[in-house]
């Protein structure tokens, strides 16, 4: 007997959620954040006085029913607003739908390297992670993923772009891969970089899980909408699912002022989007910078390129950050580093450069 509370025993096994390092304030040189994706504009106009005018009725809870955003939502996808599910940030819609489809041995199939917090939620509903190897040039291995499915499979998820290696699935390879799942699996089709896509045959989101019983959607405002400090994300999917979604959430998890930066977000998209290509046409600048000093990534579909650098991946940080730069690494693996601003973006394409013929590293 043990004299003090016990949590359950899945708890002790979580991983640690890693974020992003800030970088550390420096008197000689400007530094930057390419470390946690996000979107380096600052709000657009009206964003920042719809958010303060929330701020104004602190006193009172959010509208739990969250009216206006589903509202908008609903208009702006083309969907019912019962296909619709709130929650803070995409990260928690992960949390909830691994609680509300999986009891504990169930298993969640997703690829791996993918977003470090589906190890996390799987593990905090005693589920069992099925982790199936990304291809060598990053993509998922949808066809061992397929495979990996047993009866034990509750959920299926795709990271697409992928977090953190960029590239995205196809449409006719998510068709491929669907029509190998059984019925009663859910497939959870992760669009938090959706906005950044620019491929031959992107996947249409609400067109696929409108044909499909077993597809879930979930998307963000941390990314493209540069919310990332307002927690807003949100699934669409057929309502049973949607409504399994709902059902556990949080009371008033997200808040007024979010909710109101989301709703004036969707009214200003058409200026977002002008902000989202700028930072496309920047990642393809990148690239090509990247190539011409003799690195080449992962095809990057998000706002973010992969650098596969396994042991040395600690030593590339660390000479990142004497150019005032913080990526984030995966010890042993890799690093990603974000699409940030030109100089930032600069900086880091001289740092490979010189990785690369040996005068640094």
């Amino acid at each position: 007997m043990t004299s003090s509370p016990q949590p359950r025993a899945a708890v002790s096994q979580i991983p640690p959620y890693v974020a992003g390092k800030p970088p550390v304030p420096r008197p000689d040189l400007t530094t930057y954040k390419l470390s946690s994706n996000e979107n380096p504009y600052p709000p657009l106009p009206g964003v920042v006085e719809a958010a303060c005018g929330a701020v104004q009725t602190m006193n009172r809870y959010p509208d739990m029913g969250n009216t206006a955003l589903y509202d908008a939502l609903s208009a702006k996808l083309g969907v019912p607003t019962d296909h619709l599910a709130l929650a803070t940030g995409s990260v928690a819609l992960i949390y909830q739908l691994v609680q509300a489809f999986c009891d504990p041995d169930d298993e969640v199939v997703f690829a791996w390297r993918s977003f470090e917090a589906y190890p996390i939620a799987v593990t905090a509903a005693a589920a069992r992670m099925v982790r199936v190897p990304v291809l060598a040039d990053g993509r998922h291995d949808l066809d061992a993923m397929a495979a990996a499915i047993t009866e034990r499979t509750k959920v299926v998820l795709v990271c697409t772009p992928n977090n953190p290696t960029g590239p995205a699935v196809t449409q006719a390879e998510l068709d491929a891969f669907l029509a190998k799942v059984p019925p009663h699996v859910l497939v959870v089709v992760d669009e938090a970089y959706v906005e950044f896509v620019r491929m031959t045959d992107p996947v249409d989101g609400v067109a696929t899980y409108s044909a499909h019983d077993n597809v879930l959607l979930t998307r963000t405002f941390s990314k493209a909408y540069g919310l990332a400090g307002f927690r807003v994300g949100y699934a669409v999917g057929p309502a049973p699912l949607a409504g399994a979604l709902r059902a556990v959430s949080l009371p008033f998890g997200v808040s007024a002022v979010a909710q109101a930066a989301a709703v004036a977000s969707l009214e200003r998209e058409p200026e977002l989007l002008e902000r989202v290509e700028a930072l496309v046409k920047e990642r393809d600048r990148v690239v090509t910078g990247l190539a011409e000093a003799g690195w080449t990534v992962p095809e990057p579909q998000g706002n973010f390129v992969w650098f596969e650098l396994g042991e040395r991946t600690l030593e590339f940080a660390q000479a990142a950050d004497e150019v005032g730069i913080v990526v984030r690494p995966f010890a042993g693996e890799g690093a990603r580093v974000t699409i940030a601003e030109d100089e930032a973006n600069d900086r880091l394409v001289t740092l490979v450069g010189e990785w690369v013929t040996g005068s640094r590293g």
